[in-house]
């Protein structure tokens, strides 16, 4: 029998031309990385139901799902926290309450379009810098 892929979804919430980073705390292996907040979508969730669910849990706000960025990115090859095939799936997000705070994580930081590619991110979130970028121009053109 094949086995299911495991969806993670990201979240991009983007503020004032700056979108939102987290820094891992773990495991050890990428603690100290970047990424977009999210998770694992879990048995009977809709990826949108998870990036809502992911980001109240991680980071204590309130989001509502836009739409999804780009196409899915492929995880590194199965391992120790992933058993099975794994992709990202990356969704444009809007704050609706609560300020984003690190929950589960080292730190967040608020990166304009000069600051996106300083950080050291983890491989699948990688992808989606490109797309990002570009929202974070002032006066950029966006999806609501």
């Amino acid at each position: 029998m094949e086995q299911q892929t495991l969806i993670v979804v990201g979240a991009v919430v983007i503020r004032d031309g700056r979108v939102l980073a987290a820094q891992r705390a773990g495991p050890e292996a990428l603690r100290g990385r970047w990424e977009f907040p999210g998770g694992k979508v879990d048995p009977g969730e809709t990826p949108a139901q998870a990036v809502v669910r992911e980001f109240r849990e991680e980071l204590g706000a309130d989001v509502r799902p836009l739409h999804q960025l780009g196409a899915d990115a492929p995880f590194p090859a199965p391992g120790r926290d992933h058993t099975r095939p794994a992709v990202l799936r990356l969704w444009r997000v809007e704050l609706l309450s609560g300020e984003p705070e690190a929950r589960e994580h080292l730190s967040l930081r608020w990166l304009n379009a000069a600051g996106l590619r300083a950080l050291d991110w983890l491989p699948a979130d990688v992808p989606f810098l490109d797309i990002v970028e570009p929202l974070l121009s002032p006066g950029a053109v966006t999806r609501p």
